[in-house]
């Protein structure tokens, strides 16, 4: 744990240096619209792994969830009696126009009420004795109270810097981490970029794009000195997630997330509702992804439609950085899984672990192979063709109008992020 605290305090500075001086701004300039697609698509298809072939581990519980999800949050409803009405007709009827005194309920708390109505399910097979006597695997995907964390969590219990002790520091675990920050770094771009259109905000300026990966930076810095074990990042699955919780919510307020975080805060203090939460089964949220990375990917592909797809160009490159994407990260896992090492495998521990980290990642690759090829592949005279016409005017933040009150900072903390 100590080694891991002092990993994440050196490796914050490459976000931190690379956000707040505004190198990382200046990188997107490369990008272009055909470079983001396979970028944001394998965001979210980079996760498949996540998704159903997890829901089969618990059949009974996932493939409701899922059903149930998507009735919710994407099937309109014309009227509205009575929930025993709705029960009997939700497969025929649509749910999304049923309004509450103006309110959106089904589009808006899909994800609430779906998770609610299948982890009651779970609870009652599980108080049932339906997974008495099945493997175990089953029950670690099934049970909601396989793992004891109710009457394990303390009830009360404040988190405080380096509670684990002095973090100690090793150049090898540093270089380790600090690749996978530059995944973090990567992946948090695209996710970025899948958030804004989703939210109906322009793409985000490139000094915008940078604040955000400074500040995301701190927050790894601060996830080293207080022992959190992982760092924060837009790229990991949770947060993925949300990404794709704007498309399905249709809301984009950063007031819903400064609520949030306050729950957050509330539920890591008080151990016992937090643990509560940690009782739903992962098989529920499984299915939820099927949904919610299925929107983060679609936001990718949806910028096709500023590029010219009849263009040979473009089609190879949009193919082979997908399929490259995919597959050179297979061939990593692959090889890591049979070897007990991944294909980098030197003297240089530090080494191997940095480029290992590096091509694990599907957006990371796809970045690395996009962005290259749409900069040096037949690449004058074919802005239009890339989008770049409809792109240019978003890199700078006087570029758009609406881009002030997208990104303006709240309490004038503009006055230390300035525009650049």
């Amino acid at each position: 744990m100590r080694a891991v605290q002092g990993a994440l305090i050196v490796a914050s500075s490459v976000q931190i240096v690379l956000g707040y001086s505004q190198l990382w701004g200046i990188c997107s300039r490369f990008f272009s619209p055909l470079g983001m697609v396979p970028v944001i698509s394998l965001v979210g298809f980079g996760m498949f792994d996540r998704g159903f072939p997890l829901v089969g581990r618990c059949v009974e519980i996932g493939v409701p969830m899922l059903i149930l999800f998507i009735i919710f949050s994407q099937i309109e409803v014309r009227e509205f009696f009575s929930f025993s009405l709705l029960c009997l007709f939700c497969c025929t009827q649509y749910l999304k126009n049923f309004q509450a005194k103006k309110l959106p309920i089904f589009e808006r708390f899909a994800l609430l009420i779906s998770i609610t109505v299948i982890w009651a399910y779970a609870h009652l097979l599980t108080a049932s004795g339906a997974y008495k006597h099945h493997p175990d695997l089953t029950q670690v995907n099934c049970r909601t109270d396989k793992a004891n964390l109710i009457s394990s969590a303390p009830w009360i219990k404040i988190p405080y810097p380096l509670q684990w002790g002095a973090p100690t520091f090793d150049a090898g675990h540093a270089f380790g981490m600090m690749a996978a920050v530059l995944v973090s770094l990567i992946e948090s771009t695209g996710a970025y970029k899948a958030a804004s259109r989703l939210a109906s905000a322009t793409p985000p300026p490139a000094h915008v794009l940078s604040r955000g990966i400074g500040w995301q930076g701190i927050g790894i810095l601060l996830d080293g000195l207080f022992g959190t074990l992982t760092g924060s990042t837009v790229s990991v699955k949770n947060n993925r997630e949300n990404v794709g919780l704007l498309g399905a919510t249709r809301v984009g307020s950063r007031r819903v997330v400064q609520i949030s975080a306050g729950f957050m805060i509330f539920f890591s203090i008080l151990g016992k509702f937090g643990a509560l939460f940690a009782s739903i089964p992962f098989t529920i949220f499984a299915a939820a992804y099927c949904v919610l990375f299925g929107y983060v990917a679609s936001v990718g592909l949806s910028f096709l439609q500023f590029t010219n797809m009849n263009s040979m160009r473009n089609l190879f490159i949009t193919g082979i950085s997908i399929f490259l994407g995919l597959s050179v990260p297979e061939y990593f896992r692959e090889y890591t899984a049979a070897a007990l090492h991944g294909p980098a495998h030197t003297k240089a521990g530090w080494f191997n672990d940095f480029l290992n980290t590096i091509f694990f990642s599907s957006p990371t690759v796809a970045l690395i192979v996009a962005v290259f090829l749409d900069n040096t592949l037949d690449y004058k005279g074919t802005g239009r063709d890339r989008g770049m016409p409809w792109w240019d005017k978003f890199r700078t933040f006087k570029g758009d109008g609406r881009n002030e009150e997208f990104y303006t900072l709240p309490f004038n903390l503009n006055r230390f992020f300035p525009p650049a």
